[in-house]
């Protein structure tokens, strides 16, 4: 199952690759980081973001999709005039 299911997250945000996607990530101890930018790569383990310059000291960011799958990142992509979640639902 965990195998299939990073592969399913990693389809999913193939299709969203060049799209603008906001980013809320756990940073522990009650502190979360959003963040907003362009969903730039995918790779076999992580994912790429490139930051919106004028908001962020870093230009690129990455996480596994691990970590949606642990909901530790949460994603939502703007796509037309629509946000979508990207999260894993088991069947």
């Amino acid at each position: 199952m965990g195998k299939n299911a990073l592969t399913e997250i990693k389809q999913t945000l193939d299709g969203y690759i060049g799209h603008r996607i906001r980013l809320k990530a756990n940073s522990g101890r009650r502190k979360t980081i959003e963040r907003t930018g362009v969903l730039e790569e995918t790779y076999p383990s992580v994912f790429i973001v490139k930051l919106d310059e004028d908001q962020h000291a870093f230009k690129r960011v990455s996480y596994s999709y691990a970590d949606i799958l642990t909901e530790s990142v949460e994603l939502t992509v703007y796509e037309d005039d629509q946000q979508v979640r990207v999260k894993y639902v088991k069947n």
